[in-house]
């Protein structure tokens, strides 16, 4: 028998598509993503790239405060023994996550941890198979599989990760390791103008890191950034390390002339933020959705969360290359639900 609903993807979106499908008596099944080496490296590991960031402070509803005893309360035991002590400033992303993914098992949704690796979206009910063999149909699916940071590859960036280096400024600029101390961005694209005129709100000094001499970002983002007085660009450069220690975390980055690669020098640095674009996570469907020029699914009806082929929803940031942020996933993740819910009605399947 098909499932009436699979969510394929476990962050915001996908947990908040959950709760509103499992309360609506759809009875979702949620493939979550499997714990391998290969999405370690890729950073698509269950729960999202909100699981990979420390504190959460512009989720509404979470303030500053100590949620420990609330953690033991509302997780299961079986889950929360393998999370790290509450740090005692509101919630961290791993927190957030878990409390969703509890909330969503409350309301009796199915949860596999595992990745769904091939998908058929040529006739209904679609059929699909995971990476652990399971083969199954469903009448409707959610793609809610996010997009992934692109950073540039060096060991140091993974070595301090949540401890300095961050893929998104309006995430975590404003954190008090990043307040009035100076920062690195790097990139040279409209992403990483926007980062880098974010960050002057709260940095010191937000050091512009390009490989060349001229942006390739729209002339007006280009021309704010060189004039905007707390941004010191450093051309024809590129980051060699990211300095830092396991007490201090990041403390700089050492960075490299492009034309002449005996010339380096050291910029002093709280922060180190990549802003050279996302990767959204699609390579399963092998093409079977439209997308855009960027790779991200195109939502094909204005203010609904249709894609191309009927009965296939998408939501957060694998169809979002503009906001990103995890309270626009969540949102889009409860329209999605709605959205299934209502086709499915249509349908005649209940």
């Amino acid at each position: 028998m098909a499932e009436r609903v699979t969510i394929i993807g476990s962050g915001p979106a996908g947990w908040t598509a959950a709760i509103y499908a499992a309360r609506a008596t759809l009875d979702p099944l949620v493939y979550e993503g499997a714990f391998t080496e290969d999405n370690r490296l890729k950073g698509t590991l269950p729960l999202g790239q909100l699981s990979l960031t420390t504190e959460v402070e512009n989720f509404p509803g979470f303030p500053a405060g100590n949620m420990a005893g609330y953690l033991d309360s509302s997780i299961d035991e079986s889950k929360r023994k393998y999370m790290a002590p509450h740090g005692g400033h509101g919630v961290s992303g791993p927190e957030l996550m878990e409390l969703m993914r509890q909330q969503a098992a409350n309301f009796g949704t199915r949860i596999r941890t595992d990745d769904i690796v091939e998908i058929d979206l040529s006739k209904r009910p679609f059929r699909m198979k995971s990476l652990g063999g399971d083969e199954f149909e469903s009448h409707s699916v959610i793609i809610a599989t996010g997009a992934r940071a692109n950073y540039l590859g060096l060991p140091s960036e993974e070595r301090f990760k949540n401890l300095g280096v961050s893929a998104c400024a309006v995430c975590d600029g404003a954190l008090p390791r990043f307040r009035n101390q100076p920062v690195v961005v790097v990139g040279g694209g409209d992403s990483a103008m926007e980062e880098s005129t974010f960050l002057t709100k709260f940095a010191s000094v937000v050091y512009l890191v390009h490989r060349r001499d001229s942006f390739r970002a729209s002339k007006i983002m280009a021309e704010r950034v060189m004039a905007n007085p707390k941004i010191s660009i450093q051309w024809n450069s590129e980051i060699d390390e990211v300095l830092g220690s396991e007490e201090k975390g990041v403390t700089g980055v050492r960075i490299r002339s492009t034309l002449d690669a005996s010339k380096k020098q050291e910029l002093p640095a709280t922060g180190y933020f990549a802003a050279i674009g996302h990767t959204p996570n699609t390579d399963f469907l092998k093409g079977q959705l439209q997308t855009n020029a960027k790779g991200y699914v195109v939502w094909t009806t204005p203010q609904r969360t249709y894609t191309s082929v009927e009965g296939v929803f998408a939501a957060g940031d694998v169809a979002d290359d503009y906001f990103r942020q995890a309270i626009t996933a969540a949102g889009t993740g409860c329209m999605a639900a709605l959205d299934a819910e209502r086709w499915l009605a249509a349908q005649g399947i209940h």
